[in-house]
């Protein structure tokens, strides 16, 4: 199947999508932004042998894909608007490019992002990238460089799951592990849940978000950084699922503090707009617990159920730190 062919029977079925002029099928798509928006762009990368298993199913890699890509739109509270792809592979497999692009478009038509164009090319390793495209009324994105201190750090979901299902992947299964608590743990590895409708919803209430990719630590720590803040947090207060606390118990608190690819969202609120955040979550069906506090002092306390200060781990996952650091 060549390239063109390849693009016209696997990919323009997720193309529709508000404000597209012209999408796929041209050097370039034209695209509206809405009236007194402003546009916010991010993209994200899949490396076969990095970021997933060479045998990982097509469906699964637009889900997790998609999910991590369109998370970062969740952390400005942006609403979705267009996607575009390039793929790497070192062979055109219909089957498998068939597999990929339904998921992909089940997933586009759930986040109401549409596809608008991308680029295919051969390698001798899978590799895709996703860049998506959304928009925030003007001024209102929130930002990592905006929290204070007194604020209270929120996260919502719950933490270390993905990490969690990574390892049933890549180790010998608990002894006795239930298939269903594993199936709960590869589901948050596979298929990110990006917090769309909660940053929407809390836009008005919150300083500074990020999305937990990296890590709490590591991804708190970007938002201390951009603020020029402090932080404490209360490791008791971490939301850790039933199914990573009853596989994974020894390794349950340090995965939801570093694991990293929850996709969830990490939030500082003013101290008196925390009970309407909680409401608002739990009018949405959605966790969000209050986990610690912003300082005035510099750097990242972990403290324990006693006020004792824990060591802390690596802050987050590094490409390119080496193996010594």
């Amino acid at each position: 199947m060549g390239e063109f062919e390849l693009i016209r029977r696997c990919f323009m079925q997720a193309q529709e999508g508000a404000g597209v002029v012209t999408g796929i099928g041209d050097d370039c798509a034209v695209l509206d932004v809405p009236a007194g928006q402003q546009l916010v762009v991010s993209i994200d990368t899949l490396v076969e042998g990095v970021h997933f298993l060479p045998d990982t199913a097509p469906e699964q890699l637009a889900e997790r894909l998609l999910g991590a890509a369109v998370s970062d739109l969740a952390a400005m509270a942006a609403v979705p608007g267009w996607l575009t792809l390039a793929l790497t592979l070192p062979q055109a497999d219909e089957s498998w490019l068939l597999a990929f692009s339904d998921a992909l478009a089940r997933r586009c038509q759930a986040f109401g992002i549409a596809l608008v164009g991308g680029d295919t090319t051969r390698g001798p390793v899978c590799v895709m990238s996703a860049q998506v495209h959304g928009w925030v009324p003007r001024g209102k994105a929130l930002l990592r460089s905006a929290a204070r201190p007194g604020d209270r750090v929120l996260v919502s979901g719950t933490l270390g799951d993905s990490r969690g299902g990574l390892e049933t992947l890549l180790q010998p299964l608990p002894t006795h592990a239930e298939p269903a608590l594993i199936a709960q743990l590869r589901q948050r590895f596979y298929r990110p849940e990006p917090r769309l409708e909660l940053a929407q919803h809390l836009r008005e209430h919150v300083h500074a978000a990020i999305d937990i990719s990296d890590g709490l630590l590591g991804d708190l720590g970007h938002i201390l950084e951009a603020s020029g803040v402090g932080a404490r947090l209360q490791v008791d207060r971490l939301p850790l699922s039933s199914a990573l606390q009853q596989l994974y118990p020894q390794q349950a608190r340090d995965w939801a503090l570093a694991g990293g690819e929850d996709f969830e969202l990490c939030l500082t609120v003013p101290a008196d707009e925390v009970d309407a955040c909680l409401a608002t979550a739990r009018s949405l069906g959605i966790c969000l617990t209050e986990v610690g506090e912003i300082t005035a002092e510099t750097g990242l306390q972990v403290l324990d159920e006693n006020g004792q200060a824990l060591q802390l781990l690596p802050g987050s996952w590094d490409h390119f730190r080496s193996k010594d650091e």
